[in-house]
């Protein structure tokens, strides 16, 4: 399946917040965060994309039309710890700014890390979706994240 072996691949079952869930082909090849590029999605308030930039479009694999009206989770790598979102929708819920480093799912079942910052989008008072924009992270905060994650799991 892999160039690398089968070692390299694996089958998981990915299980979502909203109870549903999918079986995902993982591959174990970091690509790396494209340089100098800016990384932006917009969601409405239960996670769905409304919009995706380009540089979106290219890193996750997914084409525009695969990722408008889906939910952001579709990215989710199941590395990451259920904690590390529940910590990200309470405080964007709240109305606050959230930053972090997420290690994200690509559709060929590679990944790749983002320094992220969420913002609600706040109209009239009320938080009406939110806006992410993500950016390259240091190969230092990427080790401090993999290990903080792997007592997470």
């Amino acid at each position: 399946m892999s160039e690398q072996g089968s070692a390299d691949v694996r089958e998981v079952v990915i299980e979502y917040f909203d109870g549903t869930s999918r079986t995902a082909t993982i591959i174990d090849r970091e690509v790396p965060y494209p340089e100098g590029k800016l990384i932006v999605s917009r969601t409405d308030t239960k996670g769905f994309i409304t919009h995706a930039n380009q540089a979106f479009v290219d890193m996750s694999g997914y084409s525009q039309e695969e990722l408008i009206g889906k939910n952001h989770y579709i990215l989710r790598h199941p590395d990451m710890p259920a904690v590390a979102f529940a910590g990200l929708w309470e405080t964007i819920e709240a109305g606050n700014k959230w930053h972090g480093y997420v290690k994200n799912l690509r559709k060929d079942g590679a990944y790749y890390w983002v320094k992220a910052t969420v913002i609600p989008n706040i109209r009239n008072g009320q938080v009406v979706g939110y806006t992410s924009v993500r950016r390259k992270p240091s190969r230092s905060k990427i080790a401090e994240s993999e290990a903080l994650y792997a007592t997470l799991k």
